[in-house]
């Protein structure tokens, strides 16, 4: 099986490239689209290479890189009924909600932002410099994952 690639958003003031260097890994929970799950259950694999990008900060871009380190697993979250992203549908025999689980790589030593990513030519048909494309788990094409991984050392 060849090696996937992808770009998994998160908000840093909720969970940060900071964050999951202090804890190793974590489950890509609370995800709630149907596009980004089945990425999810049906593409990721263990060893596929991540780019960790911080959205709705200042500035917005990639941070880190990551891995995919389990295989998709029914997200806790949609269980619990206390939980903002309860699922009334969703019962443990079947599942709504699928994560992944990521283990830390390192920070990237010049983060590229994504003003800079619109701006370089090479990367005009990545999904996330894209008008409209707020998807949080979007796939990379090697290409790209290589030349940001060149840009950033």
């Amino acid at each position: 099986m060849s090696k996937n690639y992808w770009l998994l958003k998160s908000e840093p003031e909720v969970y940060s490239i900071d964050n999951l260097k202090k804890d190793k890994t974590t489950w890509w929970e609370c995800v709630r689209n149907y596009q980004a799950r089945n990425y999810m259950m049906k593409d990721m694999q263990v060893g596929d290479e991540v780019l960790f990008y911080h959205s709705n900060a200042e500035p917005a871009g990639i941070f880190g890189l990551a891995q995919i380190s389990s295989l998709a697993a029914p997200d806790q979250t949609q269980f619990d009924k206390k939980s903002d992203y309860f699922e009334k549908r969703a019962t443990k025999e079947k599942p709504v909600w699928y994560c992944v689980e990521i283990k830390y790589k390192s920070h990237l030593k010049n983060p590229a932002t994504l003003a800079a990513l619109k701006l370089d030519k090479k990367l005009k048909d990545m999904l996330v410099v894209q008008r409209g494309q707020r998807l949080s788990v979007q796939p990379v094409s090697k290409k790209d994952f290589d030349y940001i991984v060149s840009i950033t050392k």
